[in-house]
């Protein structure tokens, strides 16, 4: 097997997140490192993801703002130009100039391993020490009996639209149906949600009950406990029939269920790499696979899928795979669905009553700058353990993603309410939502009955202490 080109000592498969940092991360140690791209850096957050979606939620709020005041909405080309500005923005930070600039080599073509330490790029072989595979995930779709393809969007084929749809069914009651539902709403469309259980079933209740009233205030109709069994053509577009035996009409049908890995082509096997009955790549804690010199990060794993979690991810692996540490990645995982109001969470979001934790709710009715923005919905809401340890928590409303890194923090370092509420926090803002439910839960601890009589003891001392002394002075 004759291999052209020196041997390098990370071998990075796939340009988005997960392998740009990956990338970065091992040539900043001085590694010889090089990067496969079979289509274009900056992966899903760049070009189908964070930047467009976000961009898209922003100008859609703005939309609903105009709307209110002037009775018009923005044209939907608008709205393009300014995500295909964003991302024409970003884009140079995430593209092969940056990362040859950093020291890494760049090679576009689809990777094909084929056997330990050897791997293909469109004809050309290449050797290697160690592989960091990234090469993320792709939208899952439902196959519907009678559902033409061409009316079928996922969230990497929406941005390709040339017009607003007028009526939009979405299929899935997650994150991506969420945020991108709300979204189109505001813009005009009439989107319906078709969600096999129920709206954010990973977030507190509470939370997501105040995420449909908000989406339905904006016209989007939810259909929860419900699935399409069928589609038929229609002159406008298709006629969607329900489990329950009603029908919708839609111009176009929005797959929003969850991505699969992208590792077709790949050959892991090859190489001794084990997937799950997902297909996903296994990893450890340190990242690595099942073959001790190949790394996986990003949503090619069984991981959580969000961009700062496959940054955070791939640059442990790599760190790990050129300098031989063995780092352990964090179980502390914040995330946030971006619809209004905002739902941030991170760790513990309930309480078994057999556990011992308690939970500890501020509404933003008590938080003085949600009362200045007259934007009371919400609540901050924190799990402690008996010793008032945070667990995790729960955040609704404004800026919640922002206020949440507070909490993450406290839940990696293993701090108590104590320790939040003797921080000065900044006033008025939106994490004092944090601060109040600490200061809640420490006042709480100090009038049990035990707390109560040691302070009553001290005080009492303190009385006779200053007595006396004031006495002998």
């Amino acid at each position: 097997m004759i291999v052209k080109h020196q041997k390098v000592d990370l071998l990075v498969v796939g340009g988005g997140t997960a392998g740009i940092v990956g990338a970065m991360t091992a040539a900043g140690f001085g590694a010889r490192t090089m990067l496969v791209e079979q289509s274009r850096t900056g992966g899903d957050c760049l070009w189908t993801g964070c930047v467009p979606s976000k961009t898209l939620l922003s100008a859609a709020a703005h939309a609903a703002t105009i709307r209110t005041l002037t009775g018009q909405s923005p044209q939907f080309a608008d709205v393009q130009k300014r995500i295909l500005a964003a991302i024409k923005t970003i884009e140079p930070v995430d593209s092969p100039q940056a990362l040859e600039a950093a020291g890494v080599a760049v090679v576009k073509g689809a990777l094909t391993f084929l056997a330990p330490g050897v791997a293909e790029v469109d004809g050309e072989r290449h050797s290697f020490r160690q592989a960091l595979v990234a090469s993320g995930g792709t939208p899952r779709i439902n196959v519907i009996p009678g559902l033409a393809e061409n009316l079928v969007l996922t969230s990497e084929t929406v941005w390709e639209i040339e017009r607003l749809p007028e009526r939009l069914v979405i299929v899935g009651g997650g994150r991506i149906a969420c945020e991108l539902g709300q979204a189109l709403a505001r813009l005009g469309a009439e989107v319906s949600l078709v969600i096999r259980s129920c709206l954010l079933p990973q977030e507190d209740p509470e939370a997501a009950m105040l995420v449909k009233s908000s989406l339905e205030s904006d016209g989007v109709k939810i259909l929860e406990g419900d699935v399409i069994t069928s589609a038929e053509s229609t002159p406008r577009g298709t006629r969607l029939r329900l489990m329950n035996g009603k029908t919708i009409e839609a111009d176009k049908v929005l797959m929003a269920i969850g991505r699969s890995p992208r590792t077709g082509g790949l050959h892991l096997e090859r190489v001794g790499v084990d997937l799950d009955a997902g297909g996903h790549i296994v990893t450890d804690a340190r990242m690595r696979t099942s073959n001790p010199l190949i790394w996986a990060a990003g949503d090619v794993t069984a991981n959580p899928q969000f961009t700062h979690l496959a940054g955070v991810h791939a640059s442990v692996a790599a760190a790990n795979a050129v300098l031989g540490l063995q780092r352990r990645v964090s179980e502390t995982v914040p995330r946030v669905t971006f619809t209004s109001p905002e739902v941030a969470a991170v760790g513990l979001t309930t309480a078994a009553k057999s556990s011992g934790h308690r939970i500890v709710s501020v509404s933003h009715a008590h938080v003085d700058r949600a009362v200045a923005e007259d934007d009371t919905t919400g609540f901050t809401r924190l799990v402690v353990n008996s010793r008032g340890k945070v667990l995790g928590g729960t955040i609704v409303g404004p800026r919640a993603g922002e206020a949440l890194a507070e909490l993450t923090l406290a839940v990696q370092k293993g701090l108590s309410t104590s320790d939040i509420a003797g921080t000065t926090h900044p006033y008025p803002t939106y994490s004092d939502g944090v601060w109040n439910a600490a200061v809640m839960d420490v006042r709480g601890r100090l009038s049990s009955p035990v707390t109560g009589k040691a302070l009553s003891a001290l005080l009492w001392g303190r009385r006779r202490w200053l007595d006396i002394s004031g006495l002998r002075r």
